[in-house]
């Protein structure tokens, strides 16, 4: 089984680098594919200047599932992992997504660990059963697909700047495809990641992905507004304590109610849209079959 691992990167040289070094390591047999763009601290002279990636993709857009798009075209493995560019891969995680796939796994997750004194954090899956469907999360920055089950979804959603692997896990559901979690499936951390390249969450971006995805995979249905509504909630009255507990203002407060309504409103609407131009089971209108001008650059060892 070839495995070739794909990493987003947005500035993040050093960190970057750390994880490179765990994948020489523990992963030593797999395609290394490093998506970068576009950053401006020296991450392209690193990359290049090592013996152990095998292809570079410089893109243009600041979107993580632009860069996941772009390493799938160029990947040539079996199967295609997905690490982020602040994770390193811990022993035995190789063999763990070698063996998930071998056993017959179409897509494979496991445990993101943080670094803590003493230790590290861990957790299990996360599943959620939405209308008919049973719905195994993953997590883009750990996550294995067998290639055929990529092709089938067409890759990831690029309308969403975050978001993009719990839309493929709606996806994949809805075609019947199971998620397997395994425990030694396993990457850390030792600070706050974002979504691989995202370098900024706003509440407008969160819930226009939230409506976004839920309306495009499941229509305007009752469940799709409940959730969605119970997230906003949640967050509202969060913020509210803040503003109670002097560590943010009403001003700010009202602000982020704009936002989280601005983003429901157009994410709901591009859902609609969405669903209407992909009416097959994968629900994809942004995919990987879209395009074919996300990279500006590509450095590939292989052709030497």
């Amino acid at each position: 089984m070839d495995i070739s691992v794909v990493v987003p990167t947005l500035n993040g040289r050093e960190r970057l680098a750390a994880s490179l070094d765990s994948l020489a390591e523990a992963a030593p047999d797999a395609e290394v594919v490093v998506v970068n763009g576009p950053s401006a601290d020296g991450t392209t002279g690193m990359v290049r200047d090592r013996d152990d990636v095998d292809v570079l993709v410089e893109i243009a857009a600041r979107n993580v599932n632009v860069a996941r798009n772009a390493g799938i075209e160029v990947a040539d493995g079996d199967a295609v992992a997905f690490l982020g560019f602040d994770h390193r891969v811990e022993d035995g995680w190789y063999e763990a997504a070698v063996d998930a796939l071998t056993d017959g796994a179409a897509v494979v997750t496991g445990p993101l660990r943080r670094s803590v004194r003493g230790g590290a954090t861990s957790e299990g899956p996360e599943r959620r059963r939405i209308a008919d469907r049973e719905v195994t999360y993953l997590n883009g920055r750990n996550a294995v697909f067998t290639r055929r089950v990529l092709e089938e979804i067409d890759g990831f959603d690029e309308y969403l700047q975050t978001g993009g692997a719990r839309d493929a896990a709606h996806r994949l559901a809805g075609m019947d495809v199971a998620v397997e979690w395994r425990p030694e499936l396993a990457v850390r951390r030792r600070s706050e990641a974002t979504d691989g390249g995202v370098e900024r969450r706003d509440l407008g971006w969160k819930y226009r992905a939230l409506a976004y995805r839920l309306v495009k995979n499941y229509g305007p249905r009752p469940t799709v507004v409940r959730r969605t509504l119970s997230h906003a909630v949640g967050d509202a009255v969060g913020a509210l304590r803040d503003v109670v507990g002097g560590e943010a203002t009403p001003s700010s407060w009202a602000g982020n109610g704009r936002d989280v309504v601005g983003g429901i409103s157009g994410g709901a609407s591009d859902g609609l849209v969405a669903r209407t131009r992909d009416r097959s089971p994968k629900r994809n209108p942004n995919g990987v079959s879209v395009r074919a001008d996300r990279a500006v650059a590509r450095y590939d060892r292989r052709d030497e």
